[in-house]
């Protein structure tokens, strides 16, 4: 198989990697670059082609599709504290009746 041959990728993989291309294309990056990347991003969700072999099957990690620098906690320092406090506690009692009931 060629270097560059993407018979090995199921349909599924093919059409994220479009997918995922198209986004880059819009975002100005150019047509082989954002080829490169997407496929590079399609690697490493699955591990590369699925078609053949034992691996075949196996989930898509999704490591890859988490938008970085976006992690949150921006819309909860806007809150009052107050509101965070509260949050947090009732979070907590739910936590704790959950796992009275496991035991």
């Amino acid at each position: 198989m060629p270097r560059g041959d993407k018979s090995a990728y199921t349909d599924k993989q093919k059409r994220k990697a479009e997918k995922i291309e198209k986004g880059y294309k819009e975002r100005g990056v150019d047509k082989d670059e954002a080829e490169r990347r997407a496929w590079a991003t399609v690697n490493k969700e699955s591990g590369g082609g699925n078609k053949s072999g034992s691996g075949r099957g196996k989930k898509d990690t999704k490591v890859a599709a988490r938008k970085g620098g976006r992690k949150g906690g921006a819309a909860a320092a806007r809150r009052p504290a107050a509101a965070r406090s509260a949050s947090a506690k009732k979070a907590a009692a739910t936590r704790k009746k959950k796992t009275a009931g496991k035991s």
